[in-house]
């Protein structure tokens, strides 16, 4: 049986739930974040933290390759825009060819940073009600990355999905 690798960016904070369930269905994911915070894992994968220090990514890619047992069949990420394209550009060289990406980001669609890999987004934006406004909740967050990441290892074509309205 082929062990399923994934790197998920982010993976202990709002993509906890995406990284929980990555491990539930057996997947091997790498999860580097800026504090560890352990995830409640069941299942026949794993998760392994490293420290992200996301104004270092070339040695954030060095960690993270040193414990991911290989090459990264899927990529899971929410980065700030800031540090957003030297770190993808750091981590790419870790994913297997063609290995699909899926990226979160809470404002708008961006051009993708990999162009080999590829690049499902989704936007979270905030889900009106009653005449007020509210964020989404964490599980509404899993709910549609998870959505995302189905639809990247079934091999669809890439699109960017918006999760609620951009109020």
């Amino acid at each position: 049986m082929n062990t399923r690798r994934g790197l998920v960016l982010g993976g202990t904070g709002m993509l906890a739930g995406v990284s929980t369930a990555l491990v539930a269905a057996g997947w091997h994911i790498v999860v580097p974040s800026r504090r560890y915070a352990p995830l409640a894992v069941d299942g026949g994968g794993r998760a392994r933290w490293v420290r992200a220090d996301w104004t270092r990514p070339n040695d954030l890619a060095c960690q993270a390759g040193r414990v991911l047992g290989g090459q990264a069949d899927l990529l899971v990420a929410w980065v700030a825009n800031e540090v957003r394209e030297p770190v993808f550009r750091a981590v790419g060289p870790l994913l297997s060819p063609g290995a699909p990406v899926v990226e979160v980001d809470a404002a708008e669609v961006m051009d993708p940073v990999l162009p080999d890999h590829p690049t499902h987004q989704v936007v979270l934006g905030e889900v009106g009600y009653a005449g007020r406004t509210r964020w989404l909740s964490d599980d509404e967050i899993t709910k549609g990355v998870l959505e995302a990441v189905d639809r990247a290892l079934a091999g669809e074509p890439p699109m960017a999905q918006r999760l609620a309205e951009r109020v």
